[in-house]
């Protein structure tokens, strides 16, 4: 049996929170839910769902959110079997609610998502890698090969070793309060 998530636009949305009628959950990882996320929404990241406790009124709506809505679409089987009744998706996610000018909580000091981190070191180093095999010595290629197979090798095990380094740069180490 497929779940089916409602869609439901931004404003809708903010309808149903501000008449307390709904529970909106934030299905995305701390790090990204640190960065910037919808005032009330609760942060229960799609890596540890199914450990997680997902505490709602059963006379709320559950309605599910992720940056763009791509993840919830992705994982709506997992998500609406947790929910008792209907569950709903805010349409186009974050990137939506934004796009109709709704606030957002935001932490400027928070880092950039690790995964964006990872995108912008690993595109880094395999242009550095071209640029040098072009102009400086052809083995500088092996860069590029190099980052190109621990991608790979990442989207196939789930483990990337350049994030977790990423992870323990001081700017993306807890402060102390």
């Amino acid at each position: 049996m497929t779940a089916i998530l409602h869609k439901l636009s931004p404003q809708q949305v903010r309808e149903r929170l501000d008449a307390g009628l709904a529970v909106l959950v934030d299905i995305r990882e701390p790090d990204e839910f640190a960065r910037s996320h919808i005032k009330g929404a609760q942060s229960q990241p799609l890596s540890v769902w199914e450990k997680a406790h997902l505490s709602v009124d059963p006379d709320a709506d559950v309605i599910f959110t992720c940056r763009s809505g791509m993840r919830t679409a992705g994982a709506c089987d997992r998500l609406a079997v947790r929910v008792s009744g209907d569950a709903f998706v805010l349409d186009g996610g974050l990137n939506a609610w934004e796009k109709a000018g709704l606030p957002l909580e935001t932490n400027a000091d928070a880092p950039l998502e690790i995964m964006r981190q990872v995108q912008i070191a690993a595109g880094s180093l395999v242009l550095i890698g071209v640029l040098l095999g072009f102009f400086v010595a052809p083995a500088w290629f092996g860069l590029s090969a190099f980052v190109g197979a621990g991608l790979t090798f990442a989207g196939a095990t789930g483990f990337c070793g350049m994030a977790r380094l990423l992870m323990l740069m001081p700017w993306n180490r807890v402060k102390a309060a």
